[in-house]
């Protein structure tokens, strides 16, 4: 026994050292969506700010499917050494209410490091749809009830929850159409099957300046600085609002040193003027919040969306 007693200072040294070494080779970073979407694309670009702060390979692993729940399953299921990330999406504080097989548990399997930024949710309408804005389109919903219909992504997305936020709030009946994605979901509006869509500001901007979709209102709580123009719902029906989050995710017990590190870089990158005009050129606004205010940011939409979705029996798709 008291051989083994010096050896306690210098395990304790050299994982002192081990922690302090990190990153000392390369980290993965799980996205939850095939490569060449927005979302894989703010992936690479956060992967390579990183990869420069730390001096090692930051790798994208693109693991689709599911809502999510199969990158998020790896991320869960890795060591907790701080070399497996993962990108998690509004779906992240969805699905536990949407989902009753998720193959980990959100708040215990896993670590939120930092929300990088938000996304604005917007709704759109067929130019030849006869509403100005949204009072004039909640107008018509209560004159034509259950005759006017919105695309939106899919069924559980932040864009379908938060339309049937403002349905039960203003009180009308407008049907929803899920489509698998937001591409098929524009054409249809563009080509007049379906009047209204449920869109992220980004992928309806260039759309809505050629005059193929026409904006009635943002989600987002306030106007945005990038986006003044358009007004908000909440403008309208107060209390209504919702966005579109990305931020990073660790295995649950991974070092706190390690954690604090990362959202520490994170927010830093975030107020690199270069890096969060790239954020902005693709559609997220810049955030890089502490870990701590991510959690609580994933524990208050969860608590958000659950009656949404239990009341407008929204299915996974």
């Amino acid at each position: 026994m008291r051989l083994a007693l010096p050896l306690i200072p210098l395990v304790a040294a050299s994982w002192a050292r081990a922690q302090e070494a990190w990153p000392n080779r390369p980290v993965r970073l799980i996205v939850p969506f095939p490569p060449g979407g927005s979302t894989d694309a703010q992936g690479r670009l956060l992967a390579q700010k990183l990869s420069d702060l730390w001096g090692q390979p930051v790798i994208v692993d693109n693991r689709p499917g599911a809502g999510a729940v199969l990158a998020t399953n790896v991320v869960a299921k890795a060591p907790p050494d701080g070399y497996t990330l993962g990108i998690a999406v509004s779906s992240h504080a969805i699905n536990p209410t949407l989902r009753s097989d998720l193959p980990y548990d959100t708040l215990k399997d896993l670590q939120p490091v930092s929300e990088v930024g938000v996304q604005h949710i917007i709704l759109d309408a067929n130019p030849s749809l006869p509403v100005r804005n949204l009072a004039e389109l909640l107008d018509l919903a209560r004159r034509q009830p259950g005759s006017l219909s919105y695309a939106s992504p899919g069924s559980g997305t932040a864009h379908h929850l938060v339309m049937e936020l403002l349905k039960a709030k203003a009180g009308v009946n407008i049907v929803h159409v899920p489509y698998r994605g937001g591409a098929p979901a524009q054409q249809d509006v563009m080509g007049g099957q379906v009047p209204l869509l449920m869109d992220t500001f980004y992928a309806s901007a260039g759309l809505i300046k050629a005059g193929k979709l026409k904006p009635i209102a943002l989600f987002s709580p306030e106007r945005p600085a990038s986006v003044p123009d358009i007004p908000v719902v909440a403008e309208t029906v107060p209390g209504v609002s919702g966005q579109s989050s990305v931020g990073v995710i660790a295995p649950a017990g991974t070092p706190a040193s390690i954690v604090q590190k990362i959202s520490a870089d994170i927010a830093r990158a975030a107020r690199t003027p270069e890096f969060a005009q790239k954020l902005l050129e693709m559609g997220l606004d810049p955030v890089g919040s502490t870990s701590h205010e991510y959690d609580q940011r994933i524990r208050a939409d969860i608590l958000k969306w659950a009656p949404v979705i239990r009341a407008s029996g929204a299915k996974a798709d």
